[in-house]
């Protein structure tokens, strides 16, 4: 049975969908406000789950989740408490049906990673472990318009991204270093690609 409590990503997953089902469009905030603002994780697991979805086949998509990803991470490496979110990024809107159904379409996977992640070395999920996971999740940001010079290349930082958030999310420090190795295998293929 799939964890759909606060904590879990079926949970999540299960919120977002439900904000964006029947409306016509759905904002950055809609999310934000179903996420609530004291827990680091969702603000960078959901960006990055949304990139690795159809949406960010979409022109601008992957451009506009890096930057929130980036505001997030700043201020994760900050330590602020509440996460901020400017009117202008926080009014921009997807597609309603879009996401719902890119939503609906991850639930099994969202059911799964409940089920796979939880509480491994949880000495790689303190305090100073997040700020560098955020660091790392900045610097991924950074390079994403970089990777959309190659269609869907995007998915790979992104999918980075979302394993970092995850990891804090879930607190489990396995997936921590997983989300390291996912990073460092994205930067090593794109510039394999580019060499």
């Amino acid at each position: 049975m799939t964890d759909t409590g606060p904590g879990s990503v079926g949970g999540i997953v299960a919120r977002i969908r439900d904000r964006a089902a029947g409306r016509r469009a759905v904002s950055v905030e809609d999310m934000v406000a179903v996420l609530g603002r004291r827990s680091y994780g969702p603000f960078l697991f959901v960006p990055g789950l949304i990139g690795v979805t159809p949406l960010s086949g979409i022109p601008m998509v992957p451009a506009i989740l890096a930057i929130i990803v980036a505001l997030f991470a700043i201020q994760i490496v900050l330590g602020r408490s509440h996460l901020w979110l400017p009117d202008i990024l926080g009014r921009r809107s997807f597609d309603g049906a879009s996401v719902a159904d890119a939503m609906r379409r991850i639930e099994p996977v969202a059911g799964k990673l409940d089920r796979w992640f939880y509480g491994r070395l949880p000495a790689l999920t303190g305090r100073h472990a997040v700020r560098v996971a955020a660091v790392i999740c900045l610097l991924l940001s950074a390079v994403v318009p970089f990777f959309e010079m190659i269609p869907f290349a995007g998915i790979a930082p992104m999918s980075a991204i979302a394993a970092f958030g995850l990891a804090i999310l879930v607190r489990d420090g396995a997936l921590m270093l997983s989300a390291i190795i996912i990073t460092v295998a994205a930067v090593g293929g794109f510039m394999a690609v580019l060499i």
